[in-house]
């Protein structure tokens, strides 16, 4: 089924739209109700008198697979959607990975125009020379039509997914707009860089411009002795303690199988909020199997580290009177309150977990979806202390990473009162009975 986010997305850009109910195979599934949602989004299906079609599918048992192709090539001749198979070939990437056999290799469909080999090709700033073509079934190909997707061999260095591809007329060509693409991107990242430079000289320049402000009426002897005062601490650091960062951080390796798996999880750490607690970065990521440099990087990039452990805090409380004492054993106790001795009584806080106890230098942790660490790697990870995660399935990979963040994050603290009590002091004075009540101790 499209997602809520896709829906819009299509509806924006007025493009025909077929809704695949996938996991019609479980027994609890319920395609009415998913039709009946989307129509909050817009999209009417055929059954209640719309012009969507809504196709019942199981990925998992390949049902209704084959309905689902008719159903979009109906839809494209009805819509008279062609491509014309001659001109410079355009695609576009919808998968990107390195095979150790054939080099740099991208998945693409083939928008316009027809796909051979010796073609020359640009996407981003890699380009290729055409060696060979794989259809979906790894046979070879000689070449390739609109709409048809292949596997193309050749590239000098991997593109990322979702990079649009043209033909060029030569490699000199391809040189020449890999060069131009190159040094336009350069120049973006000089101008954000001089933006943020300007702007902490600017801040640094507030923060002086407050010093000084406290020191205008004194003189120049009385200014520099108050100004060396009040940086003696940090001129009579070291160097080396001065640049020594002292906050929590977890540095990570990420390496995938393709470029897509890559782009997936580092859309998932830009999701992390808690860098004034823990720093999360990352170091490097990329494709491929693990290799020595990944280990060498994440050690040389180690970070700060907490040791947590648990706390079990009791509270002691006294009472003064032995008739309070009995009453208040009576009717709290229940609670957590335990008699110790004569007017003192016991409350149990329960126990803090993750309790910090001290901190050590950590190193990085890579982290591999899909891909495989030999022995002699495997080995040099653990001589060095470097965590290896390796999963097969993405949400145990996510899973596993924020229990790696959690025991970094100091625990949250949260107070939420569910009561007081009352302690009672009664005398009698002149035959007159009073009271006072001279402590109120809420408890938390």
């Amino acid at each position: 089924m499209l997602g809520s986010l896709p829906v819009p997305a299509a509806l924006r850009a007025s493009v025909p739209i077929i809704v695949a109910v996938n996991k019609c195979d479980k027994p609890q599934a319920d395609p009415r109700r998913v039709k009946q949602e989307l129509l909050a989004h817009d999209v009417v299906c055929e059954e209640f008198g719309g012009d969507v079609q809504a196709i019942h599918i199981s990925a998992l048992k390949d049902d209704n697979l084959l309905a689902l192709a008719e159903a979009t090539v109906a839809l494209a001749e009805v819509l008279e959607l062609k491509a014309d198979p001659n001109g410079p070939v355009e695609a576009l990437i919808i998968e990107s990975r390195t095979d150790k056999g054939k080099g740099p290799v991208t998945t693409a469909i083939v928008q316009s125009g027809t796909l051979k080999r010796g073609c020359i090709l640009v996407a981003g700033r890699c380009w290729a020379k055409v060696r060979f073509l794989f259809d979906e079934n790894e046979r070879a190909v000689t070449e390739a039509g609109p709409s048809v997707a292949v596997q193309v061999v050749g590239w000098k260095e991997l593109p990322s997914a979702g990079e649009t591809i043209l033909e060029v007329e030569s490699e000199k060509r391809a040189r020449e707009v890999v060069e131009w693409r190159s040094h336009e991107e350069e120049q973006q990242k000089l101008l954000e860089d001089r933006s943020a430079i300007e702007l902490k000289q600017k801040l640094h320049l507030e923060e002086y411009r407050r010093e000084r402000e406290g020191f205008s009426h004194l003189s120049w002897r009385q200014r520099k002795a108050a100004l060396y005062r009040a940086n003696k601490t940090r001129f009579s650091m070291r160097p080396s303690e001065r640049v020594e960062n002292e906050e929590l951080s977890l540095p990570l390796i990420i390496k995938g199988d393709v470029d897509g798996s890559v782009e997936t999880l580092l859309n998932i750490l830009d999701g992390y909020d808690s860098q004034e607690q823990c720093h999360l970065e990352v170091v490097h990521f990329g494709i491929g199997e693990i290799s020595e440099n990944d280990v060498n990087m994440a050690e040389m990039f180690g970070g700060r580290s907490s040791r947590w452990r648990s706390l079990h805090v009791l509270m002691e409380v006294d009472v003064f009177e032995p008739e309070l004492g009995s009453m208040f054993e009576n009717s709290v106790c229940g609670v957590g309150l335990q008699p110790q001795e004569a007017g003192r009584f016991r409350f149990d806080l329960g126990q803090y977990q993750n309790w910090r106890l001290s901190d050590w230098r950590c190193r990085g942790s890579i982290y591999g979806f899909n891909v495989t660490a030999s022995r002699s790697i495997q080995q040099l990870a653990a001589k060095k202390g470097v965590p290896l995660r390796l999963h097969s399935i993405i949400y145990k990979l996510i899973d596993q990473l924020k229990d790696e963040l959690s025991s970094k994050l100091p625990p949250h603290v949260s107070q939420n009162t569910v009561g007081e009590f009352w302690s009672i002091h009664c005398r009698s004075d002149l035959n007159q009975p009073t009271g006072s009540v001279y402590q109120n101790r809420p408890y938390q």
